[in-house]
Order: C-alpha cells, then structure tokens, then sequence
C-alpha cells in the first residue's frame, strides 16, 4: 500500500467516525465549535423581539447562566419610541425575570410615569447584559461580549427614537470606554444613529442617600431634554 492510499484510508475512516457520531447526536472533538463569548460572526435572524427570544433560549453563551435563575430579556413596548439600557438584572430581577422591578426599578416607574408622564408599558426596558452577574458585581468583558448583539438586535427591531442609558457600564458600552458620566451625562450623544442620553442609573442615586436630592435634580434635568425632544409636557 502505498503512502497516498494510507492516507486515504484513514481520512475515509476519520470521516466514517464523525458521521456516526452526528448520526447518534455526538458532539465530534474534529468539528470546531464557536468560543464562549466570541460573538464576532454571530448570525442572529429574528424579525420581531418575540423571534429573538427565541433565538437567545436557554442561553449558555458565557459563565453567566450557570448562576442565573431568569434570564432577563426586557420589557415594553416592542415600537417604543423610548428605551432605557442599564447594566444588568440584580437579584429582584433574577427571581422575577423581569428588569428594574427592584428598590432601584421602583424609582425609575417613578421617573417614567410620575415624571415623565407616560405608562412605564409604553418605553422599554432591558440590560447590557441579560443575567445577573454574582453579587450584582460589574459584568465582565466576555459576559458583554456575549450579550452585546442581541442588545444591538432589540434596537434594530424597536428602532427607538431615544435611548437613555442608565449607569456608567451602559454608557461605556455603547459610547466608548472613555466616556466619564459625572463629566458627560445630560449631553447628547449617538449610537447606531439614534440619539443618547446619558444619565445616572437609580440604584446610584439610592446609594448616595447624602446626594439623593442632587442626583434626582440632575436626573430630572436629563430627563427633561429626553422629553423635550419626544414633544412631551415638560412639568417645571
């Protein structure tokens, strides 16, 4: 036998062995696998955020999962003209499987319908990243790597016409990590050509009780400029 016709011999029973595992459902050590985390040629398909939850399932892209009760997709309305990015669920949110339902939600329906004046159903709602770090620690930057397209995927299918980006880690991610939000919240800013309004998340606020009424009048003045250009009532 000649050396060209081992070779083939052994391709020929390599590739007989990789077909009887996918036939039995195995997973083959010769078939490469995406890396967790590494999203860069992620194909996601979804015509509707319905589509793309779908698409997400019982997602293990990165080590997240493993500590989550609920992944958190979002909530709200699917044509809002209105969508508010935080940095992840906590643990409320966990449990529930909903975002900001939480002390620090609480204060943002504030914002939204005794502020704002619209039903906290009308805007929408959702996360950097879609399950809840350990002790609520900063997601880290496999985690978003992994979660940052579908992020991207809901604001293709909401098409906002304002994001409001609550917290240092939303602003970063969609603004460029050299953004400093004590020094550039309230300014407007763009991503993916929709206007952006940086402001400071409400679990902030509600950690600084010393600077709570401060940090809610700077809040409010960001607010106020979301709401100015939506054409809403500006109440003084």
């Amino acid at each position: 036998m000649t050396q060209a016709e081992e070779f083939m011999m052994i391709l020929n029973q390599v590739k007989r062995n990789i077909l009887a595992d996918m036939e039995m459902g195995l997973e083959s050590p010769f078939i490469t696998k995406p890396v967790q985390g590494d999203q860069e040629n992620l194909r996601i398909e979804a015509s509707s955020l319905d589509d793309l939850n779908r698409f997400i399932g019982d997602c293990t892209r990165c080590k997240l999962h493993s500590g989550r009760t609920s992944l958190v997709f979002g909530e709200g309305d699917s044509k809002a003209r209105l969508i508010f990015i935080g940095e992840g669920p906590g643990r409320d949110e966990d449990l529930a499987g909903k975002p900001f339902v939480g002390e620090a939600g609480r204060l943002l329906t504030r914002i939204i319908e005794g502020g704002m004046g619209i039903k906290r159903e009308d805007v929408y709602i959702c996360n950097v990243v879609k399950c809840r770090p350990p002790e609520n620690r900063t997601p880290e930057r496999d985690e978003i790597d992994s979660c940052i397209p579908f992020l991207k995927e809901q604001l293709r299918i909401i098409k906002p016409s304002i994001i409001c980006t609550l917290g240092r880690t939303a602003a970063h991610e969609l603004l460029g990590r050299d953004f400093k939000i004590t020094e550039q919240r309230g300014k407007w800013q763009s991503f993916m050509d929709i206007p952006v309004m940086p402001t400071y998340h409400p679990a902030y606020i509600l950690r600084n009780p010393s600077r709570e009424r401060e940090l809610k009048g700077q809040v409010w003045e960001d607010v106020k400029k979301i709401m100015t250009r939506l054409g809403l009532e500006v109440k003084r």
